[in-house]
Parts: C-alpha cells; structure tokens; sequence
C-alpha cells in the first residue's frame, strides 16, 4: 500500500490517500471515514491497513493526480527525524577523508553515530531546498532509506526489529556542511527549514519482502552521483532499531533515516556543493522518487 499525505486544490485542506493504478490516481481516506493525519493512520495499526483494503476493494470514488499537491507523507513527525551517519563503507572514508567529520578518530565507527533533524526542516517532494537556510553556502545532498515505526518500545531485540517497521520512505538528509562542522554535533547543520524532503509516499512494509535488496541512487542535474543497495549498510536496519532502543523508547511513527552511500558533494575534490537551479531526484526501488529544486 502507498500511503500519501496531500492537498486537494480545491479545498487546500490536508487529507491523506491511497496511490492505486500505478499512482495516477488517489482514493482519499479523510472523506471515507479515516484521519487526516498520516500519524493517526499509522497509529491504527493491522487493523487500520484492515480497513483501509476492505475500502479500496469497495471501488471508492477516486481523484487524479491533477486535482492535489502533494505533501511529505509526514508532514510534521511526532518527534525530531532519528539519523545515522557514515552508515555505509564507502560513504564513511569519503566524510573521514573530507576533514567534515568530527564524529571520531577512525572511518568506520565501531557503534551506529547516530543524531537528528528538526521537524521543522521536513518538505515534500516538488517543494524548494532554500539555501539562504545556509549562510556558509556550504550545502549538500545526502539521499536515504527511511523507516517509519509502527510500534514503540525498549530493548527491541534486533530478530524481532522488522515488526516495528510499518512502512519505508526516501529522505534527502540535507546538510550544511561548514555549520556541521563548525559545532561538531550535527543538529544545526542537519536541521535548516526545508533542509529534510521526504516522500513522495510510504510503502507498506508488507509490499517490499527484502528491503536489503533495494537499490537507491540521486541524480544532481541528471548525472548520476550515487548508486548503491540497502543490504551495504554497514549497521543495519534490525541493528540501528536494537541500538536505539537499549537506551531510549522507541515511539509509534517514530522515523529513522538510515544513512548515505557514497557520492556526497563533499566527497569530490574540491567539494561540489547545491547551488540555485540544481534539481536533486533521490530514487529508491519500490519507493518511488523524491525531487526539490534549489532556490
């Protein structure tokens, strides 16, 4: 199932729907009796996804693609947006290589370094990356598998991780990298508004059997720069959730991005960082693909 959070050009009310007929049309599920809250919906759990296919197989009234906007599939998260760095080989020499990274004295981490992005920097696919966000002009590209939970919990066991997952989304981990840099912990230089595009939908995990498989790639202007597959993660999905959760409650929609492959801006000598103009498209097998233009 392909969830969606939209607005209908008629209304500009907030509604989320249904991708069906290889996404040219939505059914919404605000105006049959559902929330309008991407959060509520996850939150109903099984039994909402019950639900929601007893409706589609009722052949509800549909809209065209035409008719909305859409929106980041969450458009404000519960809580900040939960991020792991230099969680892919390669991606980790790059930024060690880069003098960005003041997460430690060695590449490749011994344990996932993980931190977060503002709410307030989350926006949809179509939307703008604003780059007077950055007074450094130093920002960068980071395209990223995402996890939406479908349940919380403490001490999750990693052979039990993937029943917390509802769903999979594409995040572009904007950064900038000279505020990164400059205050060592990365939350500023993460977290400028627009600095975190989500989207375009979330993927139930019932409809993707091996996540690992997935192949992820970000075109800047249509040139390729990076190209990789999930199952490279160094840490992965059952072991980022099992990590999170020895120390913290994990939370219903709780979303984590999972990191980076190589390709970063930051990765090229000397660096290429986004400037006015450039189109970013982060793809993601089975996902679909998230594209801003910078202003």
């Amino acid at each position: 199932m392909r969830l969606i959070t939209y607005k209908n050009r008629e209304d500009s009310d907030m509604h989320v729907g249904v991708l069906i007929n290889n996404d040219s049309e939505v059914v919404s599920l605000s105006n049959n009796g559902f929330p309008r809250d991407m959060n509520e919906i996850v939150k109903l759990g099984s039994d909402g996804l019950t639900k929601i296919n007893k409706l589609l197989d009722s052949k509800p009234k549909t809209l065209s693609m035409s008719e909305i906007d859409l929106l980041a599939p969450i458009p404000r998260p519960l809580r900040n947006i939960m991020c792991v760095g230099k969680n892919y080989h390669d991606h980790a020499k790059e930024f060690y290589g880069s003098g960005f990274d003041s997460s430690g004295k060695k590449a490749v981490a011994d344990f996932p370094v993980i931190f977060t992005k503002a709410t307030t920097s989350v926006i949809a696919t179509g939307d703008e990356i604003i780059l007077a966000n950055d007074y450094t002009n130093t920002t960068d590209y980071e395209g990223e598998l995402g996890i939406v939970l479908s349940k919380g919990g403490k001490n999750i066991r990693a052979e039990d991780a993937y029943d917390y997952i509802y769903g999979y989304t594409i995040i572009n981990d904007v950064s900038a990298r000279n505020i990164q840099k400059q205050h060592e912990q990365w939350f500023i230089g993460k977290s400028p508004d627009t600095y975190c595009p989500m989207g375009p939908a979330i993927v139930t995990s019932d409809e993707i059997s091996d996540v690992t498989k997935l192949k992820l790639m970000t075109k800047v202007n249509g040139d390729i720069r990076q190209d990789s597959i999930v199952e490279r993660l160094i840490f992965d999905i059952p072991t980022l959730i099992s990590t999170i959760s020895k120390t913290m409650t994990l939370e219903i929609c709780d979303v984590i991005a999972t990191g980076t492959p190589a390709g970063v801006g930051i990765g090229f000598e000397p660096p290429i960082y986004l400037k006015t103009g450039d189109h970013v498209e982060v793809m993601i097998d089975k996902i679909g693909k998230l594209e801003n233009t910078v202003k």
